[in-house]
């Protein structure tokens, strides 16, 4: 079975954190996906839906230092439905996506570019794959004998 939630979403508000007793960290915060689409007249609409996102630990910790309201985020986790009752004894029921994956896709104060994503890879990166590269064509540039057929 699969539990599997992706989100790319503005945040709706600043996480509100809390801790509990045994000082575990939680954080809960709305999130808002967009899609658009067009309706029978040919008319472009937008439809917003709202994700209710939970963290925990050290998530919780980084959403409050990382995470603000209307920032963009990508969000891994899985969805749960739980049961609380009100003042009332009246039951209500509560879906969240609690995620495991937190990563904010705003760019640092001065980044100078707009877009969320690096689009050039740090050069000790690419350092680091020429030379694993280079290693693996070397042992592989060896004439193989027949003794190293496995059949």
């Amino acid at each position: 079975m699969i539990n599997k939630v992706i989100l790319v979403g503005n945040l709706g508000k600043d996480p509100e954190v809390r801790h509990l007793e045994n000082g575990t960290a939680v954080a809960k915060f709305p999130v808002a996906t967009n899609e658009s689409y067009k309706d029978k007249s040919g008319e472009w609409q937008n439809l917003t839906e709202w994700h209710n996102v939970v963290v925990w630990r050290y998530l919780a910790e980084k959403a409050e230092r990382t995470l603000k309201k209307g920032g963009l985020v990508y969000i891994e986790g899985k969805l749960t439905t739980r049961k609380w009752q009100d003042a009332d004894g009246k039951d209500h029921y509560t879906t969240e996506v609690v995620a495991r994956t937190l990563q904010s896709l705003e760019r640092k104060e001065g980044g100078g570019s707009s877009t969320p994503f690096p689009d050039k890879m740090p050069a000790d990166i690419n350092a680091t794959e020429k030379a694993t590269s280079d290693k693996v064509s070397s042992s592989n540039d060896a004439p193989a004998g027949d003794d190293d057929l496995p059949f």
